[in-house]
């Protein structure tokens, strides 16, 4: 079937986050910050694994994307399974010293059911999620461990976390508005199907590829491809319900080839709705309950890095001063972290010692241009470029599409 195109379909872009947004962004540190954060909402992948091609209506591109659109599945329970391999280099353990610092846990304060310090766990490795929900404003996403459980639960008003490993209770609320909800991590397909298809334009292949089966149901296969050369994107693939127009399995691979990035798909789906006490919870006996104030209080006063941001809020502006360059696949966002000098120096590293600077610059690669000298940080799918004065450039594109970048954002 020929590749649809749409001149109607243009890339979302939002001049402003909303404030929450920007504060919580504005707890973490780079290079720990581009590589963790931007695998967590960069989409994921090993192909679709078929059991038989269902004889399914013919439909074009065209229909199948409006048919995603048109989905008004709100209630749904499952399991869904996620295998992320983003070529992260191993760090022996300092990469949770790093965190632990970054995000003020630890002695400094903080609990390990802070949804922020789980969704690094996603970055790598293979993970299973029980998930729910009921409506918008009834959500549950469980991440099952070896001998414990995290689950993250939205009632209403209130967000609960809870670290059955450590007995900790992370607390939290969202308003009428919904502007605190990104705590609620993407778990499932139709979460990396929607941000994908926002890439949809004339820079874009859009294809069905056949169909599918998945977890037990038949699918239609949406297959995105760039046709911008440059982006370390090769495919995405989406596996569509023939009846409900939810994405089951959403798959992406790399441009450089081999395995996938990151497969997400349920291996089991209900769209009967959940029993309400599902998304009950109470503090076990015991727990240690935090709430979210305390945690913000708590890294307001940890120790930070001498070439850091002077506060959270200077790096929260240079959020607000954030910019895109280039378009399609290729853009490139970049900001002004505040900081001179490249790297962190001075990170609280739990005891691990040594010359910070140079373990991570020996992680990356040095390059220089227009724009002067600086760090690549690259993963099979995000590349990072951390200049000498505090700016950096990251994106789903290659190192010399990075460098060129910045180049041209000089």
């Amino acid at each position: 079937m020929a590749p649809y195109e749409s001149d109607d379909m243009t890339t979302a872009r939002e001049a402003d986050e909303p404030r929450a947004r920007r504060r919580r962004a504005a707890r973490y540190v780079v290079p720990v910050t581009v590589m963790g954060v931007a695998a967590a909402t960069i989409g994921l992948v090993p192909a679709i694994a078929d059991s038989g091609d269902p004889d399914l209506p013919e439909i074009t591109a065209a229909q199948l994307i409006e048919k995603i659109a048109k989905s008004d599945v709100e209630r749904l329970s499952g399991t869904v399974k996620i295998t992320t391999d983003l070529g992260l280099p191993d760090l022996g353990g300092l990469e949770n010293s790093l965190a632990s610092g970054a995000m003020g846990q630890g002695e400094d304060g903080g609990s390990s059911a802070d949804p922020s310090a789980k969704l690094t766990e996603l970055a790598s490795g293979t993970h299973t999620l029980r998930v729910a929900a009921d409506g918008p404003d009834r959500q549950k996403v469980s991440l099952l461990e070896n001998a414990a459980e995290y689950s993250l639960i939205h009632n209403g008003k209130d967000v609960w976390g809870y670290d059955s490993g450590s007995n900790e209770v992370y607390h939290g609320t969202v308003d009428a508005s919904g502007e605190d909800r990104e705590q609620q991590p993407p778990a499932t397909p139709k979460d990396f199907a929607e941000e994908a298809l926002k890439s949809v334009d004339d820079t874009t292949s859009v294809t069905v590829d056949g169909t599918a089966q998945v977890a037990g149901r038949d699918a239609y296969k949406l297959v995105v491809k760039p046709r911008q050369s440059g982006s370390t994107v090769g495919a995405i693939s989406i596996a569509v319900d023939h009846k409900t127009g939810m994405p089951l399995k959403f798959t992406l691979t790399p441009s450089s080839g081999g395995a996938a990035v990151v497969d997400v798909g349920f291996t089991k789906v209900s769209f009967d709705r959940p029993a309400a006490s599902t998304f009950d919870f109470t503090p076990p006996k015991g727990a240690e309950v935090t709430e979210d104030g305390e945690l913000d209080h708590g890294r307001e006063h940890s120790g930070k890095p001498e070439n850091a941001p002077k506060s959270e809020e200077d790096l929260a502006k240079g959020l607000d001063g954030l910019k895109m360059l280039g378009e399609g696949w290729n853009t490139v966002a970049t900001f002004d972290t505040g900081t001179e000098g490249g790297l962190p120096t001075d990170l609280p590293t739990g005891g691990a010692g040594g010359d910070l600077d140079g373990f991570l610059g020996s992680l990356g690669d040095q390059v220089e241009g227009e724009f002067g000298t600086g760090t690549v940080f690259s993963t099979r799918l995000v590349n990072a470029l951390i200049t000498e004065d505090g700016k950096v450039y990251v994106g789903t594109v290659t190192k010399d599409a990075l460098v060129k970048a910045a180049d041209a954002g000089k």
